[in-house]
């Protein structure tokens, strides 16, 4: 093989070409903290490119896409945590609200059901949940009193 091919690039003191994993995450926080959203996705998507299936990357992603309006992109960058980690309740919470934002209440209200129940004691969780509503409560009939 070429020996020049198996040459680390830093190994002279040069500049790597592109970032590491790390260093793309902690720049799309800090876009994510400025509210730069839409920069930070493009960030992230780097960084998910880099390491396929990292869940802490994945949540990073689809919280930048949820917060710059792409509500498609960020149903499938929680479906695709969710993949990796079933019981992940922000990533249920988080598919859920992308969900009630593209007007797919059924399926928003069952993620959000699911949130709840991961983690029962989130007030976030269960106001995200009374928000959508229940079906089954609005359409019960009044029973008369015998």
């Amino acid at each position: 093989m070429d020996p020049e091919l198996q040459r680390d690039p830093g190994a002279d003191g040069d500049e790597p070409e592109h970032e590491s994993v790390y260093v793309l995450l902690q720049r799309g926080h800090e876009l994510m903290r400025s509210r730069h959203h839409a920069q930070a996705a493009i960030v992230l998507e780097r960084a998910a490119r880099a390491e396929p299936g990292k869940g802490s990357i994945l949540e990073a992603l689809g919280r930048a896409f949820y917060n710059s309006g792409q509500h498609d992109r960020s149903r499938e960058t929680f479906e695709a945590l969710l993949e990796i980690d079933p019981s992940a309740h922000y990533a249920h919470y988080a598919l859920g609200q992308s969900l009630k934002q593209l007007r797919r209440t059924r399926e928003a209200r069952t993620h959000l059901k699911l949130a709840v129940a991961l983690s029962p004691g989130s007030t976030l969780y269960r106001s995200a949940l009374e928000r959508v509503g229940d079906p089954a409560k609005a359409k019960k009939p009044d029973t008369p009193s015998a």
